[in-house]
């Protein structure tokens, strides 16, 4: 977990200094890129990764494959390249986004459903995230036909669970009971 927390740690900062320069938003989109990029490319991965290979070699190649990266992204390759720490790469990129999403007051509500969301339930989720959040919420579907029908709803810590397989169980308990 120490890779974790030197994650958060370096995410922090390098939002706050984006921040202090005006260009946390296209940080926001480098970060993301980095992120999808790192787990999509087992290659890329592996190369990061690699005790082999050179800190040197590293930051020269994630300069070449960002190239198109803002300054302060390309500070982080750097600040990585001093401490030997490029195998935390994909976890600072990852918790850049969600200490972005944190200031910037968003939120992703998790909603698990037996089928893919209708526009009719995902107006009926909208109605009953407003009850737990005052936030902008973007919603992300999961798909879990074990659920049955209905929909579980996760957002940060707090969960309304309206699943036909919960109550069922509640049913079940008050039966045996």
């Amino acid at each position: 977990m120490t890779g974790s927390r030197a994650a958060v740690r370096y995410a922090k900062a390098i939002l706050e200094m984006a921040q202090a320069t005006n260009v946390a938003v296209q940080v926001n989109e480098d970060m993301a890129l980095i992120a999808s990029t790192i787990k999509e490319n087992n290659e890329l991965n592996s190369f990061i990764n690699s005790p082999t290979i050179k800190a040197e070699v590293k930051e020269s190649a994630l300069n070449e494959v960002f190239s198109a990266s803002q300054s302060i992204t390309k500070g982080l390759f750097r600040l990585l390249h001093e401490n030997k720490r490029f195998k935390i790469l994909e976890q600072v990129a990852v918790q850049y986004g969600k200490q972005f999403d944190v200031a910037n007051g968003l939120e992703t509500a998790k909603v698990t459903t037996a089928f893919p969301i209708t526009a009719e339930l995902e107006a009926k989720v909208l109605a009953k995230i407003k009850e737990f959040s005052d936030k902008k919420i973007t919603i992300e579907n999961i798909v879990d036909p074990s659920i049955i029908g209905g929909f579980i709803l996760r957002i940060g810590d707090k969960q309304f669970n309206a699943s036909v397989a919960n109550r069922l169980l509640t049913l079940k308990r008050e039966l045996s009971n």
